[in-house]
């Protein structure tokens, strides 16, 4: 490695130059997304990296592991997050980092014409910094996109599990598809809150639409029932299917004292004779 790079030194010089010729590659490339960002937002986005890469090589030269480098790996983690968010690939966000590689190469070649070692010592230097930083832009791409996925999972699970009011004082949410312990947690907050809020003294879990039940899914169903007890309401469920219900005493689960009904509407004629209701037909 030469005993003296010249990098920081062609960065503070020709920051400008080497930004126009970056920004003109950028525009010019056809990975270029103008669907996900405007030319503005690429133009502020690569002046800051210009900068806060010379500010960091002038600090610490290739270790980006020091305090020198914080403000670039912040940067391109703030990147790397609205990158994710506007819906760009993982190799397109890193690229944004890797292109910086060719308009500082032709920069390196330039000033370095007539000395061959100090050429390769600092293009090795650059190819190193910058490698790091792609892989570094990447991860945090990564994290990003799994928060995104992780937020939609959850926001997926809630409209999952809609609590419906169908009568004053009647509850009822209906589940479709497999039970298992996190989409039980939120069918039991939901069904909470629902109870809390309405202050109704029977709810109705429908499972017309659970593909099979098995002991941990019925130790679900009893533990969401035992909740709704101490929010004051009975439970109910419906849905039981003659498969489920042979599957339900194959297995040995003790349902209790729960009520059980095959469909929802024999759960609703009960919930509104507990209420002392009654439904009839209207004579025209």
């Amino acid at each position: 490695m030469a005993e003296k790079s010249k990098l920081e030194e062609i960065l503070r010089t020709n920051e400008s130059e080497l930004l126009d010729h970056w920004l003109k590659e950028q525009f010019a490339a056809v990975t270029l997304r103008r669907d996900l960002m405007s030319e503005d937002q690429l133009r502020q986005q690569s002046s800051e990296f210009v900068r806060l890469f010379r500010q960091g090589v002038a600090g610490a030269l290739t270790d980006i592991t020091t305090q020198d480098w914080a403000p670039v790996k912040e940067m391109l983690a703030s990147v790397s997050k609205s990158r994710a968010q506007q819906g760009f690939g993982a190799s397109e966000t890193a690229t944004f980092v890797f292109s910086f590689k060719q308009p500082l190469f032709d920069r390196l070649w330039t000033e370095y014409r007539n000395d061959a070692k100090g050429l390769a010592d600092d293009v090795w230097i650059t190819t190193v910094l910058l490698d790091k930083l792609g892989l570094y832009t990447t991860e945090m791409y990564q994290q990003s996109r799994e928060q995104i996925i992780a937020r939609q999972q959850s926001e997926l699970l809630e409209l999952s599990t809609p609590v419906v009011q169908l009568w004053p004082g009647i509850l009822c949410i209906p589940l479709i598809g497999t039970l298992d312990s996190e989409r039980t947690q939120v069918v039991m907050e939901s069904l909470l809150q629902r109870i809390s809020e309405t202050g109704s003294e029977i709810a109705i879990i429908d499972i017309s639409g659970v593909p099979a039940v098995d002991t941990l899914v019925a130790q679900h169903l009893l533990k969401t029932v035992s909740a709704a007890r101490l929010m004051g309401a009975d439970c109910l469920i419906s849905g039981i299917s003659p498969q489920i219900a042979q599957t339900v005493v194959h297995l040995g689960v003790k349902l209790g004292d729960v009520i059980t009904k095959a469909s929802l509407a024999s759960a609703l004629d009960v919930a509104l004779h507990t209420l002392g209701l009654e439904v009839k037909n209207r004579q025209k």
